[in-house]
């Protein structure tokens, strides 16, 4: 069997080692002119880690990533709403991992190039059509002038190429763009001084305006950390038009966050200067599309946010593209044919994800920050005067089993 993968983002990329570990032959198309080191942070839970952790990527993820230590939720005067230990803080047999996207991204770009060989990735590859036929599929794929440069044949397709999938067009022509919540982000990373314990994670503010701040990577000194910042607005009613799609991951206007950031008070760190001292930051509308009635077709399927792209809360969007990549690698290896493994992983996955999804639509495990706003908007002296710890702790506990890393889910 050869399959091919439109994509070579996070989910494609560990779709290929999955793939390589079950004995399965596969070749990725990436439409980019190459792999750099692009975007910002991400966390990996430890659901989607035991997963790279059994793919040997441990130690390499060790190496340029941070072992996140603790969330702590609060509101947007830092008074403190929850705090959690993560990871193996937490008891968990493997870490959660705070890293750079684009460092994620290389890290299993060398792998897979070390196990699969040199031309398993081609770059300025554009799927941009492709066919059914009884004996595979053909996908034609195009540079980035459009100009068709190679057909290739393969027993199946896997879609992995992003909220704009060109596979997931292809299934649902009339679908439309993204659906847009309203709310901008921006988001960018500097190198900063530590703070707390050098592994925390802190989501402050309520429902219109959000901050999340944590460490990706170590940074200049010992007691310096490359620090992700991410900072989301209401700018506009939800089901407006989404920007243009070549306005996605702009640079961002400098003066237009200034104007958001007198609202954050959080108290452990400086976030106009920590913003002040990020060289480039961007802009991203916070998108994600209505979950599909199917994501396959005979042995064409989705996978990541071509199949299901969600809010970032919760961390999860990249895990369960890694969630994602385990299954379908197993269900190949243990079907005859790609249509029967395509349905059995689409029956193993596409429940849980759109739960996901309309999860992280009310906000995720941060929708907490935003109920306690609504409760007590100009802040409160305890928590537990505005909503009990039962009720915290149910909020938590329900998305996290929802997403599949509860402590008991992970260390089964």
């Amino acid at each position: 069997m050869r399959i091919l993968i439109a994509g070579a983002g996070i989910g494609g990329l560990t779709t290929a080692l999955a793939l390589h570990r079950h004995g399965i032959d596969c070749v990725l198309a990436e439409q980019a002119g190459a792999i750099r080191e692009l975007g910002v942070g991400i966390n990996l839970l430890p659901h989607a880690v035991a997963i790279l952790v059994e793919l040997g990527l441990l130690e390499r993820l060790d190496a340029v990533a941070i072992r996140t230590g603790e969330l702590i939720l609060t509101n947007s005067k830092g008074n403190e709403i929850w705090r959690e230990p993560r990871g193996t803080d937490a008891g968990y047999a493997v870490p959660q991992f705070s890293i750079h996207r684009g460092n994620l991204q290389l890290l299993l770009y060398e792998a897979v190039r070390q196990r699969l060989g040199e031309s398993a990735v081609s770059v300025d590859r554009r799927l941009t059509s492709y066919e059914q036929r009884d004996e595979g599929v053909v996908a034609h794929l195009s540079n980035r002038a459009g100009t068709c440069v190679e057909t290739i044949h393969a027993d199946a397709l896997i879609g992995a190429d992003g909220i704009h999938s060109t596979v997931r067009a292809g299934m649902y022509p009339s679908e439309g763009p993204p659906c847009w919540n309203g709310v901008m982000m921006w988001r960018g990373a500097a190198d900063w001084p530590r703070f707390l314990t050098g592994r925390s994670m802190i989501v402050a503010g309520g429902t219109s305006n959000k901050l999340v701040v944590y460490p990706i990577a170590p940074g200049s000194t010992p007691e310096h950390r490359l620090t992700n910042w991410g900072v989301c607005v209401k700018i506009c009613e939800a089901g407006a038009r989404p920007p243009r799609r070549e306005d996605w991951s702009r640079p961002g206007d400098r003066a237009q966050l200034a104007t958001f950031l007198p609202h954050f008070a959080i108290g452990h760190l400086d976030v106009k200067a920590l913003v002040a001292a990020t060289e480039v930051f961007y802009e991203y509308p916070m998108c994600d599309r209505d979950p599909l009635p199917r994501w396959s077709q005979g042995r064409v399927t989705l996978l990541g946010d071509a199949a299901h792209p969600m809010y970032p809360m919760g961390s999860n969007g990249g895990s369960q593209a890694i969630l994602d990549a385990s299954c379908i690698s197993r269900c190949l290896a243990s079907h005859a044919e790609p249509a029967s493994a395509f349905a059995a992983y689409e029956a193993e996955r596409r429940s849980s994800t759109t739960s996901v999804v309309s999860l992280n639509r009310s906000g995720g495990p941060e929708g907490v920050i935003d109920l306690v706003e609504r409760l007590a908007p100009e802040g409160f002296r305890s928590i537990h005067d505005v909503i009990s710890p039962q009720e915290l702790q149910a909020i938590m506990n329900r998305y996290a089993t929802t997403a599949g890393f509860a402590k008991e889910q992970v260390n089964a």
